[in-house]
């Protein structure tokens, strides 16, 4: 996969945007290691109060527990970065927030903190509509601390096509 350049990022922000507010959608993000790059990303462009709702960034496990709801034994047994994590992550945002669809980040972008099941570049990403079930992937991503993170977002951009009506 290439790495996405910040028009490629605000191209995808716009579409989705005009997708969201056609179908009448309200997004929420819950991020770790994009660290709001996905929020920045959707309110960079002009008019996304009409479908961006909150964005949240729960970096520590402390931070996931408050914010998002992740429970306690989630984390202790699967870890931050993992499927049970995301799909906490994605739904717990959808509980504390008043969107209809909602992406979800967290993953290991370096250049530090990886390991030989969770390499650095390992990134789930879940993505939920209101009232439906959680959709979650894995990627594997090349690359430094920055270009894992634009990866990641774009890979959630591109992902949240599905959910919206």
């Amino acid at each position: 996969m290439s790495i996405p350049t910040d028009s490629e990022l605000r191209a995808s922000a716009e579409t989705l945007g005009a997708r969201l507010r056609a179908a009448h959608e309200r997004l929420v993000t819950a991020e770790s290691c994009t660290g709001g790059w996905i929020a920045k990303t959707a309110t960079d462009i002009a008019g996304s109060s009409d479908w961006f709702d909150c964005g949240m960034v729960a970096y520590s496990y402390e931070a996931k527990q408050a914010l998002l709801g992740v429970r306690p034994q989630t984390l202790e047994s699967f870890g931050a970065v993992s499927r049970e994590t995301v799909v906490e992550m994605v739904s717990g945002a959808l509980v504390n927030s008043g969107a209809s669809v909602a992406v979800a980040v967290t993953g290991i972008a370096g250049p530090g903190g990886g390991s030989e099941d969770k390499p650095v570049g390992t990134v789930w990403i879940g993505w939920k509509r209101r009232g439906g079930y959680a959709r979650a992937e894995v990627f594997r991503f090349d690359g430094d601390r920055e270009q894992v993170r634009r990866q990641s977002v774009a890979a959630a951009l591109r992902g949240l096509d599905g959910l919206i009506a």
